[in-house]
C-alpha cells in the first residue's frame, strides 16, 4: 500500500509546507512518515515567520523542538496586550535560546497597543537570554518592539553575538536608555557590523570615530530616530566627524526620522549639513517648511527618499517644488497631505529616477497607496 504523500518528492512537499502556519505544519506532520519528514526538514524552517496571535494556544507542538535547530531566520509577531499571544512569544524565544545555535536573523514585531506602563520585562528577558546563546546571529531587528531597550541588552548582544552584521535599536519608544558607551562596546565586539539603527541620543563623537577607524569593515547604513527627550537634548556632532566617516565609507547612507515629540527648537539642531542623508522622514508637530528647505539645500546630492507628514499649505507646496528642482537623484517622495498640481509636475519633470510617489491632488480614503513609475 502506498502511503499518502509518497507520490510527491520531499523537496516539493517542503516547498508547500513552508507556507503553512505552525498549526497546519503540525497537522501535516501527523499524516504519514513522508509528510512528517518533509514537515520537519530544514528547507521548511530556514526562513520562518510566526504569528503568535493567529496561532493561538499550543504554539509549541511536540515536534517543534526538533525543528528549532533548522531555523536560520525568524520573524516573530505577537500582540503584547493579549496574554496568550505574549506568553507564546516568550515561550518560543526561551526555547530558541537553548535550541537554535544556527539562528542568523531575528525580527520581532508587535501588533496592536501595548498595555499602559508595560515595561515588557518578560519579552526583553527572553530576548536577552536568546542573544546570549545565538553565537551565529547576523541580523537583529527590534524596531517594532515598543519597550524601552537598555544598555544591559546591548552589552549582552556584544558579548553573545560577535558575528553580527546589522542591528536596529531605533524602536518606537519615548525613552532612550541605550548610552553611547554600550554602543562603543558593541562596535568593538562586532567588527563585521555594517548596519546600525539608533536613537540620536545613543550616538556620540566617539561612536563616529570608531566607525571611521581604518580597520573597520565597510559600513553601509546608519539609521537615526529622533523622538525622545534624550534625542532633543543631544548635542550636535562635529561636521568634521561626519566628513571623516563619509570619506572612510563613501557608500554610507544615513536614514533620519524626526517624530512629533521632537520640539521645534531642536529640529534644526538635529539637521546637520555634513550628514549624508539618503532617507528623510519628517513627521513633525511644528514647522516642516524649514526642514524641507534645509534638505533641498544640503542633501541635494545624497537624498534618495523623502516622507512628509504635515498639514497642507502653499508654503509647503513651494518648498516641495524647490526640493524637486534640487534633488534630481530622488527615487521616492511620499507626502501625506494634499498638494497642488505643480508639485506633482515638478517631481515628474526634475527627478528622472523617481520610482514611487504619493502625491495626492485631492482627498482620498486612507490608506493612501503610492504610484509606481514604470
Amino acid at each position: 500500500m502506498v502511503e499518502p504523500g509518497e507520490q510527491l518528492p520531499e523537496e516539493v512537499l517542503a516547498l508547500i509546507f513552508c507556507h503553512l502556519s505552525l498549526r497546519d505544519r503540525a497537522a501535516a506532520a501527523g499524516v504519514c512518515r513522508a509528510w512528517a519528514a518533509a514537515a520537519t526538514s530544514s528547507a521548511v524552517w530556514h526562513d520562518t515567520s510566526i504569528s503568535c496571535d493567529s496561532e493561538g494556544e499550543g504554539i509549541l507542538p511536540p515536534y517543534l523542538s526538533v525543528c528549532l535547530d533548522h531555523i536560520h531566520n525568524l520573524q516573530l509577531e505577537f500582540e503584547p496586550s493579549r496574554k496568550s499571544s505574549r506568553r507564546a512569544a516568550t515561550e518560543l524565544l526561551t526555547a530558541l535560546a537553548g535550541r537554535a545555535p544556527g539562528l542568523q536573523g531575528l525580527r520581532l514585531k508587535c501588533c496592536g497597543e501595548k498595555p499602559l506602563f508595560d515595561a515588557g520585562r518578560d519579552v526583553l528577558d527572553a530576548v536577552h537570554a536568546l542573544c546570549g546563546s545565538a553565537g551565529q546571529l547576523h541580523h537583529l531587528d527590534l524596531r517594532c518592539l515598543p519597550f524601552t531597550l537598555d544598555d544591559a541588552l546591548v552589552l549582552q548582544v556584544a558579548c553573545g553575538c560577535p558575528e553580527l552584521r546589522s542591528i536596529f535599536l531605533d524602536n518606537h519608544t519615548l525613552v532612550d536608555s541605550v548610552g553611547p558607551g554600550s554602543v562603543l562596546k558593541l562596535l568593538a565586539a562586532c567588527p563585521r557590523l555594517r548596519t546600525l539603527g539608533l536613537h540620536l541620543a545613543s550616538l556620540s563623537r566617539a561612536v563616529l570615530d570608531a566607525l571611521a577607524e581604518p580597520n573597520r569593515a565597510p559600513f553601509a547604513l546608519l539609521a537615526l530616530r529622533c523622538a525622545s527627550p534624550e534625542d532633543a537634548r543631544a548635542s550636535p556632532l562635529p561636521d568634521g566627524a561626519w566628513v571623516a566617516l563619509h570619506c572612510r565609507h563613501p557608500g554610507l547612507t544615513v536614514e533620519l526620522e524626526l517624530e512629533p515629540a521632537l520640539p521645534a527648537e531642536s529640529v534644526m539642531r538635529v539637521l546637520q549639513p555634513a550628514v549624508p542623508v539618503a532617507t528623510l522622514r519628517l513627521n513633525l508637530s511644528g514647522d516642516t517648511v524649514g526642514p524641507l528647505r534645509f534638505a533641498a539645500c544640503h542633501y541635494a546630492t545624497t537624498l534618495r527618499a523623502l516622507e512628509v507628514r504635515a498639514s497642507a499649505s502653499p508654503e509647503l507646496d513651494t518648498a516641495l517644488e524647490e526640493l524637486a528642482r534640487r534633488c534630481a537623484g530622488l527615487r521616492e517622495i511620499h507626502c501625506f497631505c494634499v498638494v497642488r498640481t505643480s508639485v506633482l509636475d515638478a517631481f515628474r519633470a526634475h527627478c528622472p529616477r523617481l520610482r514611487s510617489y504619493t502625491l495626492k491632488l485631492k482627498r482620498e480614503p486612507h490608506p493612501w497607496r503610492p504610484t509606481l513609475v514604470r
